[in-house]
């Protein structure tokens, strides 16, 4: 079953308490810029982690600002359409509601656990979009507390917010920011730059082609003790590091058929959508 860390009581609780019940994920995001996709990101991966398990969900995005600028850019991300949060008062009988939103979200309305996500910060140079558009209203400076809210269950100050990113430039390559992204814990400070944004990219690179590889090989069925860990890792908070070592562990392991590596790469990425299969039937 999945759980995920409440910030409010700061324990791990049920991502779904009742078994197929109906769960409402809402992603509250404040402006447009790599924070608020991460939100996203995450809301995102908690709706794909409830499917895999059998749990219906219903989505929903509360954003006060840009909010058709921060749809087109979590499309781009491979993030899946949500909601608009002002049709909230049509509820579906819902039994339970996870709020996702930045460690610098401020409160959160309504009853239910909440998933806190730790910004994303650029330390690479200024790309040449950088300005308004990677503003967080009320952000300041990050030598500066002035403007930060905590989430019930946060330490203020746990999660600052920096005033600029380069989120068109980061929207380049949308694959090689999913990826990067989902590499580090939700609960941690994502830094960014050039390089490591260069290392995901080649990293998709290679694991597209020999998943293209691989498939030329007979079928076989995930391992169990592979699927095992898989669901373990996802149902675990969301440790999607983890998620991605346990497909690099299955890449190397000797005695694992190519055919096997193929449908465990085809598994996962029901969750990471990172288009593993995506260089199938082309030429070697």
């Amino acid at each position: 079953m999945l759980r995920i860390l409440d910030a409010r009581t700061g324990e791990p609780v049920p991502a779904a308490p009742a078994r197929r019940g109906l769960t409402r994920i809402e992603a509250h995001a404040s402006g447009l810029d790599p924070t608020d996709l991460r939100v996203l990101l995450t809301a995102d991966l908690l709706v794909r982690a409830l499917e895999l398990g059998g749990t219906p969900v219903w989505t929903i995005l509360t954003a006060p600002l840009r909010l058709a600028e921060l749809r087109t850019a979590a499309t781009a991300l491979a993030i899946r359409p949500f909601e608009d949060g002002r049709d909230l008062a049509s509820g579906l009988g819902e039994a339970q509601a996870i709020h996702v939103v930045a460690g610098d979200g401020g409160p959160v309305p309504g009853p239910g656990p909440v998933a806190s996500v730790a910004p994303v910060v650029w330390t690479g140079a200024p790309g040449p979009h950088a300005g308004a558009e990677g503003t967080r209203p009320g952000a300041a400076s990050a030598d500066s507390d002035a403007g930060r809210d905590a989430v019930p269950g946060v330490a203020p100050g746990a999660s600052p917010a920096p005033p600029r990113l380069p989120l068109p430039d980061l929207l380049a390559d949308p694959a090689a920011l999913r990826l990067a992204l989902l590499s580090v814990p939700r609960g941690e400070t994502v830094h960014l730059d050039r390089a490591g944004l260069d290392r995901a990219a080649g990293q998709l690179t290679h694991w597209r082609r020999a998943v293209a590889a691989w498939a030329r090989r007979p079928s076989r069925p995930v391992p169990e003790d592979v699927r095992v860990r898989l669901r373990a890792a996802w149902e675990d908070d969301l440790d999607l590091p983890a998620v991605l070592e346990v497909l690099r562990d299955v890449e190397t392991a000797p005695g694992v058929p190519d055919g096997a590596r193929f449908e465990t790469y085809v598994y996962a990425d029901r969750l990471l959508a990172l288009d593993l299969p995506s260089d199938l039937g082309t030429l070697a």
